[in-house]
This record gives structure tokens, sequence and C-alpha cells, in this order.
């Protein structure tokens, strides 16, 4: 579980979140919703470690029962997702996904025989050595997907990842990515300001609620 405990984000002494509360069960998508500036991304911030200076904050992240937000961002086994895919065009997808595989994967072919089997699994046989710029849309949000999975991380941060994508494509990616999170059990925060990104019966937050505590 991903508990978030009387979180409260001031920019200078002015108050830009006070008393956010969030408990997040193992496999469900949790909705953050707020317009665009509103500070759900510096929420999001806050929970892998890389809050902006100009910015100070009070409360606990609680991950699996260990309080994680006082220690270092690479400890803290919180994958996240952006708009971009920011994959390295001079690497190979193969070589992309090596990146994230944890170092306890040994053996260069071994990695390779990992990285070939998850490939096959988001329906992307054979991708290994291809250049990313040869991929489309779609199968490049895919690899990205499954390079921050492939970390292993314990809870899962979306940052309006589908905000870039066409109509028919974004409904696609969605789904894709609602069922990694519910295969593997990860408790995932979303940031939007689209309705349409929301899963099914998911619990939704707006942020405006705790602008003013």
């Amino acid at each position: 579980m991903l508990e978030i405990k009387s979180l409260c984000i001031k920019q200078s002494k002015q108050a830009l979140i006070g008393g956010l509360n969030a408990q997040i069960a193992q496999g469900e998508v949790l909705t953050l919703m707020g317009a665009s500036g509103s500070g759900k991304s510096t929420v999001l911030h806050w929970m892998i470690g890389a809050l902006d200076p100009i910015f100070s904050a009070t409360g606990e992240l609680i991950l699996n029962g260990k309080r994680v937000d006082q220690i270092p961002t690479e400890q803290r086994r919180i994958g996240i997702l952006f708009q971009d895919d920011l994959l390295f065009a001079h690497l190979s997808v193969g070589q992309n996904l090596a990146f994230a595989l944890p170092n306890e994967v040994k053996g260069q072919s071994l990695r390779r025989q990992v990285i070939e089997a998850q490939l096959a699994q988001i329906g992307l046989i054979g991708f290994y050595d291809r250049d990313p710029a040869t991929l489309s849309g779609g199968q490049r949000a895919r690899v990205s997907v499954l390079r921050t999975l492939l970390a292993q991380p314990q809870a899962l941060l979306l940052d309006e990842p589908f905000g870039k994508l066409d109509a028919v494509l974004r409904e696609q990616f969605r789904a894709f990515v609602f069922e990694r999170v519910t295969a593997l059990a990860i408790p995932t925060l979303l940031v939007t300001h689209d309705i349409a990104d929301i899963p099914p019966q998911g619990r939704v937050l707006q942020i405006e609620d705790f602008q003013h505590a």
C-alpha cells in the first residue's frame, strides 16, 4: 500500500497544498485531478524526492509500511511515467530496457533473454535490436512503460502519460497500463486534468480540495 499522510507544500510562505491524505491499495489506480498549474506534478516530485527548492514540504510518504520520504530517490522503489517516453535515441530498444533491469540479473545473455521475453509479453517480439526512431507512437509508449516496470517498482506514478497520444491510441494505451498495474499489483497514482483518463470505478481526488486547508 502507498500512503500520503498530511502533505503540505508551500512556495515561499504561501500554501500551495495543505492536508493531503491518500491511501492507495495494491493494484489500485487513484486519480489526482486538477487544472494545469494546480500543483499535481509538484506532489509527484515530492513523492520521488525531486521537489524543486522553491517549494518546502511537510508530511509522510509510506510505502508498504516503511516511511520513504526521508530516504534518497533511488532507494524509494517508486517508478514514474511522463508524457514523453524519454528513450535514448542512440541505443536500441533492448539497450534502453537494459538500463532498468535490476543488477541481480547477471550476464549479457541472460539479461537479453529476460528483456526479449518481456518484449514478447507486450506484443513486441523481435524488437530488441530495433532503433527507437523506427517505432510507432504506440510502440514507443509500450517500451517506455516496460522500462519503468522492469525496475520492479513497488509503487508507480503516472504524470499525464496519455496526454500526447491521439484519441484511439490514448484509449488503447490507458487500457494497457491499467492492465499491467493490476496484474503486478502495484499501487499507482495518476495525475491528469482529463476525466477520460480515470479508470473504470476508480477513486478520484480533486487537488483543489486541498488548496485551502
